[in-house]
């Protein structure tokens, strides 16, 4: 089977400065994949490439099976739905105008009904004739994902929709995530919450300095190992009634120290 999003070996640059490095990763449909890492790991640059919006400079990065560098943009936004971090509207659109933006490639009536619903699915179908200027970033932030929801897409890329968020918006956001998954998409969303990665996520893929130090199920992706090179933190696993959970996360001093030079994924130093 085809995987929906295909990264192998990709390199990129970004400002003269390498953000990817060898990056690998597949995303299949039904999957909901987190990528995690440290401030600069290149998580954000990992989801732009499979949009197209950063270009490789090496290795390839494919949407159901082709490069991403032979699609056009209008290929591109028919195969996935991006949410980026940046969450500034510059017009005081309604809601439902924003969310309707997801779905251009439909007609005016089916676009709205698909915005629609999509507004409802975050729990936000009551904010649909409100002018985004008069919201709160909560609100603000759910109408956006709405857009992207509203795409029919087969993937969907999802930069950092849970940051700034209360913890109620954030497990609506990630449940609504998990269903898309388990209706078929393949989703692929960067946090920084590894407590919530770990709990969502069908797999956990951990970037370093531009490429996956480890990647699979997150009891197997979070191992003390890792959470000691890759973040400087120590944490445990405990087994609930609701099976493994990630407890215990607080600053380790003196670990931290990164993941060799040269070494494979899943291969500490």
């Amino acid at each position: 089977m085809i995987a929906s999003l295909t990264m192998w070996d990709a390199d990129a640059r970004l400002g003269g400065r390498q953000v990817l490095d060898g990056a690998d990763l597949e995303v299949h449909a039904g999957e909901l994949v987190a990528v995690v890492g440290p401030n600069g790991a290149g998580k954000s640059s990992l989801i732009r490439a499979f949009a197209g919006l950063l270009p490789l400079t090496g290795g390839v990065a494919r949407l159901q099976g082709d490069d991403v560098r032979t699609l056009s943009a209008r290929q591109r936004a028919e195969r996935v739905a991006y949410l980026p971090q940046e969450r500034r509207i510059a017009w005081n659109l309604p809601a439902i105008e924003i969310a309707a933006l997801g779905a251009p490639f439909l007609s005016g009536g089916a676009a709205r009904a698909a915005a629609q619903a999509a507004l409802d699915e975050v729990e936000a179908g009551h904010l649909a004739d409100r002018g985004v200027a008069e919201m709160s970033g909560g609100e603000r932030a759910r109408v956006l994902l709405a857009r992207a929801l509203a795409a029919p897409a087969k993937a969907l890329l999802v930069d950092e929709p849970i940051a700034g968020l209360d913890p109620d918006a954030q497990l609506l956001v990630l449940e609504r995530l998990k269903a898309r998954a388990r209706a078929g998409q393949a989703v692929l969303v960067s946090l920084h919450d590894l407590t919530l990665a770990a709990r969502y996520a069908d797999r956990v893929a951990v970037l370093h300095e531009g490429w996956a130090v480890a990647d699979g199920a997150p009891l197997d992706a979070l191992t003390p190992d890792i959470m000691a090179r890759v973040f400087g933190l120590s944490a445990r696993w405990i087994e609930t009634p609701d099976g493994p959970l990630l407890s215990g996360l607080r600053y380790s001093p003196g670990s931290g120290s990164g993941v060799r030079s040269g070494s494979s994924p899943d291969t500490v130093a």
